[in-house]
């Protein structure tokens, strides 16, 4: 075969090769084109860079769309596996406008749409924390004058920062209350807030943030007063041996009836914690101090009690062998719940002579060329006062019912001179209890007759304090009234009116209402009663007028300066 003819051969098997390749390629185009859209193959997989590759041990990444934001005044918190919604609703109370961590676990709960049985979180679940403030609250006081009739119930340290303490402001608030007393410092001397001083050191906290209460009473149109009890101090006692009386027998802390609870109220560095922890609590905006305990100790060896302020004096003979009464010694929360006894014993007292014609014995003697206790307790109000009354909060101060009587046995011992004293404070609260008048004007249950010791004990202190018709001092009484059963059978909604209706008609300007378990049942059905009968026409009587309601005048804060409280940054 010659060339020409393979050259030939060559080009027909060609292009009889690529027809047939033309061909099968158009039938393999024709097939894929027929299948449908849903049968196409997935395109290939992408390499990703090494950050975003997720080991078998670690939580796969969440997709970004599906990521939590904080929005303005919330955080974000990651927990940790077991970790429960309480324990992050106490660790970041202090940083949110909530009062309590149960408030603020609920609140946690909410924002996340989790059930109120929701408790345990899940490794590395992000939760939004609510109510996160930009800055901690600063609250300030609400000026009042010192006439300003406070309608008030007392609650414990432990009460005021409890979820139970908030539902009873609010059902006080709505029942027609316009204040209550907390617990700064109690008897015992244990103080309830943080605190820093050299006397003090490590405590335990139950209201973490005053200012965060005492807001919270202002929107609720509330004025708030915190206790503190200032000589009576256990816990500084303890601590601190050198700040008790001591005893002159011993050269050790002295006792009174066994028990060492007194610190020296002539001590200079005693007045100055307490003054210190007043002014401390006034400037984070609470309305008024109320001191409660000003006064040297009434019980136990009086002639073995040994003060600073008696150091260059002879031992004085004791003035009397009689203890001083305790009538109104604040009964414990069992005797408030009708049981128990006193902490200290009573003595028998008999009244004398009318509140018109009754002197003072220490004002009717010559007067003493030493000091005397009356004298330390006049003399550390003064200063008190003088640190206290420019931050523009009232100074109150809780004072023995029988110092209505003016004893001098009385002010001997405990050093309460109602007229110097009314001197240095804007308002006297005398502790008049009718179920602690032990054996008194020959009654022998004085507990079920409240109108008689309501009404002798507030004429006298009105007479001491404003004789003749006169505001010698222009303090204000207002009294502590009875609000439980202990020592009386007709304690009732009905008793708790006699009280306050018989303490205004004698010259009280509102009242307060103490039940140490903070069990205010009694009250909260007696106030609307009161208030719907405030203008009621009395039989007998042409009192009941709009100008001079029967019961109480209902005054209430300021709206304008609440609102103005309120306000951020304020």
């Amino acid at each position: 075969m010659g060339r020409s003819s393979v050259l030939t051969i060559t080009a027909v098997s060609c292009i009889l090769f690529g027809s047939a390749a033309w061909q099968l390629n158009s039938h393999y185009s024709s097939a894929q084109a027929a299948q449908p859209q849903s049968q196409a193959q997935p395109p290939a997989p992408q390499l990703q860079p090494v950050s975003d590759t997720v080991s078998t041990s670690t939580k796969p990444a969440t997709n970004p769309a599906q990521q939590l934001t904080a929005a303005p005044g919330t955080e974000l918190y990651t927990a940790k596996r077991g970790e429960a919604i309480p324990t992050i609703a106490r660790r970041y109370l202090g940083k949110t406008s909530y009062l309590t961590s149960s408030q603020l676990a609920d609140a946690i709960r909410a924002a996340n749409h989790k059930s109120d049985a929701s408790n345990i979180l899940k490794a590395n679940e992000q939760v939004i924390i609510p109510g996160i403030l930009a800055a901690p609250i600063t609250e300030k006081t609400i000026p009042v004058p010192r006439d300003f009739e406070v309608r008030a119930i007392y609650l414990t340290g432990v009460m005021a920062a409890s979820d139970h303490g908030l539902r009873i402001i609010r059902h006080w608030r709505e029942v027609g209350g316009n204040a209550v007393v907390f617990d700064i410092k109690d008897s015992d001397g244990s103080v309830n807030i943080p605190f820093e001083h050299p006397l003090l050191g490590q405590h335990k906290v139950y209201i973490h943030d005053v200012p965060k209460l005492v807001r919270f009473l202002h929107s609720q149109n509330m004025h708030a007063i915190a206790r503190i009890a200032i000589f009576r101090d256990e816990r500084m006692v303890v601590e601190h041996p050198d700040l008790a009386v001591h005893s002159r027998k011993t050269g050790q802390p002295w006792r009174e009836n066994g028990k060492l609870v007194w610190t020296d109220p002539s001590n200079p560095q005693v007045q100055d914690y307490n003054i210190a922890l007043a002014k401390h609590v006034a400037q984070l905006g609470a309305d008024e101090i109320q001191f409660d305990y000003v006064r040297f100790p009434a019980e136990g060896d009086q002639k073995d009690a040994a003060f600073v302020f008696q150091k260059d004096q002879p031992a004085a003979p004791d003035a009397s062998t009689a203890a001083v009464p305790v009538s109104d010694v604040i009964p414990t929360a069992a005797q408030s719940a009708g049981g128990g006894t006193l902490r200290q014993p009573p003595a028998q007292q008999q009244s004398t002579g009318s509140p018109r014609t009754s002197k003072s014995a220490r004002h009717a003697d010559a007067k003493p060329t030493t000091p005397q206790r009356t004298d330390v307790i006049t003399a550390f109000l003064k200063k008190a006062y003088a640190e206290l009354h420019p931050t523009g909060v009232l100074l109150s101060l809780d004072v023995f019912g029988v110092m209505a009587w003016q004893r001098q046995v009385d002010l001997s011992h405990t050093g309460q001179d109602i007229v110097g004293m009314a001197h240095y404070c804007d308002v006297l609260s005398p502790m008049i209890y009718p179920s602690h008048f032990f054996g008194m004007d020959n009654i022998p249950h004085p507990g079920d007759e409240p109108a008689h010791f309501i009404g002798e004990s507030m004429q006298r202190f009105e007479q001491i304090t404003h004789p003749d018709g006169n505001l010698a001092t222009g303090v204000v009484i207002r009294p502590w009234l009875q609000a439980f059963r202990w020592r009386t059978k007709t304690y009732s909604p009905e008793y708790i009116k006699i009280q306050v209706e018989t303490a205004r008609a004698k010259g009280g300007i509102g009242f307060l209402f103490w039940n140490a378990a903070n069990d205010y049942s009694k009250p909260y059905e007696a106030m609307p009663e009161m208030k719907a009968a405030n203008f009621k026409p009395v039989p007998d009587s042409k009192d009941a007028s709009k100008n001079n309601p029967r019961y109480f005048r209902g005054d209430e804060l300021p709206a304008a300066t609440i609102k103005a409280s309120l306000v951020p940054g304020n």
